[in-house]
Order: C-alpha cells, then sequence, then structure tokens
C-alpha cells in the first residue's frame, strides 16, 4: 500500500507554503530534491528510520505532485499482516511528526482547488498473478472489481465515500468517483497495469482508489473477497 499524506504546520497550514499565499503551481515537486522543491525531507527520513527500527515492512518513500507532500510504501505482506504494519507505520508518523512540532494530515483532499489529493494506491498480486500468462488472472480479477465499483468506494475511506467525492473528480491523476476504468500505464483509472506488467504479461495491478484515511483492514479484505473468494454462482 502506498501511503500518501501532507505535512501541516500546527496552524493547519501546509508546511513551509508562504503565510498569505501560495507556492508555484505542482510540477517540479514530485520526486523533487532542493529546498525549493521538497519541504520536510528529514521529518520523512526519520519517520523511514522509526519504521525499520520497529520492524514495519517500508520500502520506500517519495515527495508526491503537491508541496509538502509525501508518500512511502509498506509491503510486501500477505493478508491481514499489511493492515497490521500500515497501521503502525501511520502512528509513527505521527509520534515523529510531534518531536518537529508538524501535523501529518491524512485527508484525502488537504487543500482545495489545483492540487492533488492524498490517496493509499494499492498493489495486489496473486502467485498466479505473477507467473506466466499472469495478465489473464489479473483481468479477469479486474473484470470482477468492475462489478463490485460502489461497494468498494463504500468501504474506501473513512467516511463511506464521502471523503473520496472531494478526490476521485477525473482531475489530478485520478479517475471519477462514479465510474469504473482500467488501463495500462493509465494513471487516471481506477485500476492500473504498470507498463511493464503490460509488457511481460504478469506481475501485479494497482488499485488507485482507495483513499489515504483508508482502513486498510477494510481495503485488503474488500479486493480479497471480490477477486480471491468464490461467488455464490460459482465464479
Amino acid at each position: 500500500m502506498e501511503q500518501e499524506y501532507a505535512l501541516l504546520g500546527i496552524d493547519g497550514l501546509p508546511f513551509s507554503w508562504p503565510p498569505n499565499g501560495f507556492p508555484a503551481p505542482q510540477g517540479p515537486y514530485y520526486c523533487g530534491v532542493g529546498a525549493n522543491s521538497a519541504y520536510g525531507r528529514d521529518i520523512v527520513e526519520s519517520h523511514y528510520k522509526a519504521c525499520l527500527y520497529a520492524g514495519v515492512k517500508i520500502c520506500g518513500t517519495n515527495a508526491e505532485v503537491m508541496p509538502s507532500q509525501w508518500e512511502y510504501q509498506v509491503g510486501i505482506c500477505e493478508g491481514i499482516e499489511m493492515g497490521d504494519h500500515l497501521w503502525v507505520s501511520r502512528f509513527l508518523l505521527h509520534r515523529v511528526c510531534e518531536d518537529f512540532g508538524v501535523l501529518a494530515t491524512l485527508d484525502p483532499k488537504p487543500v482545495k482547488g489545483n492540487w492533488n489529493g492524498s490517496g493509499c494506491h494499492t498493489n495486489v498480486s496473486t502467485k498466479q498473478m505473477r507467473e506466466e500468462g499472469g495478465l489473464l488472472h489479473i483481468e479477469a480479477a479486474i473484470e470482477k472489481l468492475s462489478k463490485h465499483h460502489q461497494e468498494h468506494i463504500r468501504v474506501y475511506d473513512l467516511h463511506n465515500g464521502q471523503d473520496n467525492m472531494r478526490r476521485l473528480t477525473g482531475m489530478h491523476e485520478t479517475s471519477s468517483i462514479h465510474d469504473f476504468s482500467a488501463g495500462v500505464a493509465n494513471r487516471g483509472a481506477s485500476i492500473r497495469i504498470p507498463r511493464q506488467v503490460g509488457k511481460d504479461k504478469k506481475g501485479y495491478f494497482e488499485d488507485r482508489r482507495p483513499a489515504s484515511n483508508c482502513d486498510p483492514y477494510m481495503v485488503t479484505a474488500a479486493i480479497a473477497e471480490t477477486c480471491l473468494l468464490e461467488s455464490e454462482e460459482g465464479e
């Protein structure tokens, strides 16, 4: 799971943003370096080290599209273990931010307007998907997901889809909350098949719908139930 979040000052404004205005438009911040692009990297790296020390399966981090917005990745985990590790990583994030005198928000749309929201993209694979010809199993799972779009939306944020309504607008690298879509290397789709997976015909898929404040137990349970468990009709 890819946990996005934004750093805020204790005044509730985005960390290091101008006090009476806005920073330059989005563009140079994503995976950026330099004091004028990456705000709060010392906080991010302290959190990363705390997770490693605690045994959390954190495996990467990067600056995100909106300034003061960051992401870290947790995994590879199997089943309910994902929720355990992501939940502890969130606790450590808030605890580390406390030491720096800042706040971390998991609000899916922390700043209104032409700024990216925050998600918790969830990467999924089974043994069959990772083997030769696995793309067929990926496509079968996506077909099942397409039939349960609204059911998933209701459990993909903390407030039955209401938070994601502010984020999943079809803009800012999101799909519309009202429509289900899938595609190779399409960051504007509900489900993205990475370009390399499309080339190799095996691997994993990414569900881009979960919000940053999602319950990871609910998300992983919903995906497993839809994609892995047989229906009453014996799919």
